[in-house]
């Protein structure tokens, strides 16, 4: 298959999921009406809650919870694979969840489940975080078949850390679901997702949170499509809801990788 239509989804959640989760969809059927054949949803499209401990009180088991059901219901209804950017998994400690990427196919049956092996600290002035508080990290990479090829699994701050990508092997499309903060996303966003492409020679699909959230967080957003050449194909620039649709085009990666055989010639693998 030469083209194949993926869509990035931006949204500013909130802490209600039921609320997030009807946005989610409005959303989804507006990438299936633009033809997507993939549609990736933002970090924490489910909760983004006033405190860090909120994911806790919405931990779903592994295999079942609404958030689970509202992704598989809607790659069943549209046809379509549908990647959840993260769902917080529980685990045998109540402290703690898994924050989980989960991609389902147009069955509605899953394909694959990626817990976030990198969690993101952050202090500048009145902005601190700490993900280790509440999120226990995954220890393994992860990929799926589709179409286009192999796809790669990674969340938000797993960006900084090229040996994931390359612990990942040959892959057609990496995916980032992300909540970046803006410090960090106006200096670095960019610049690492283009990386990640270049480095790689693939395409990669960036779904952000983007925009003020109920708890007054800002969120970067600039969710984007970018090519094998490090090109970007399609991206939403501003604040707010919305579709970012493009194709990975396979011709275009094999161009890449032919005149420029850098993934190839790796010594380290």
């Amino acid at each position: 298959m030469s083209r194949y239509r993926v869509a990035a989804l931006q949204m500013v959640s909130g802490a209600d999921v039921a609320g997030n989760l009807d946005r989610a969809a409005r959303l989804l059927a507006a990438a299936a009406d633009a033809g997507a054949e993939l549609a990736l949803l933002p970090e924490y499209f489910g909760v983004l809650g006033a405190r860090a401990t909120d994911k806790l009180a919405v931990a779903e088991r592994d295999g079942e919870g609404p958030q689970q059901r509202f992704l598989a219901d809607a790659a069943r209804r549209h046809r379509m694979i549908v990647v959840g950017g993260c769902v917080p998994i529980a685990t045998d400690d109540p402290g703690h969840v898994r924050s989980a990427l989960l991609a389902y196919d147009a069955t509605g049956a899953r394909l694959v489940r990626y817990d976030k092996m990198h969690l993101f600290a952050f202090a500048e002035g009145d902005e601190r975080y700490d993900e280790a508080r509440t999120i226990a990290p995954g220890d393994g990479v992860a990929a799926f078949d589709a179409p286009c090829g192999r796809v790669g699994a990674s969340i938000c701050y797993d960006l900084r850390f090229p040996e994931l990508y390359r612990a990942l092997g040959d892959v057609a499309l990496i995916l980032v679901p992300a909540a970046f903060t803006v410090p960090t996303g106006r200096a670095h966003w960019e610049l690492l997702l283009r990386a990640r492409a270049v480095e790689n020679q693939c395409y990669v699909l960036a779904a952000a949170q983007g925009g003020l959230h109920a708890n007054g967080r800002r969120t970067y957003g600039d969710s984007m499509i970018v090519d094998a050449w490090g090109s970007i194909v399609a991206r939403r620039e501003e604040e707010g809801e919305g579709i970012v649709v493009g194709d990975i085009d396979s011709e275009v990666t094999a161009d890449v990788r032919r005149k420029l055989p850098a993934h190839a010639h790796r010594r380290i693998r």
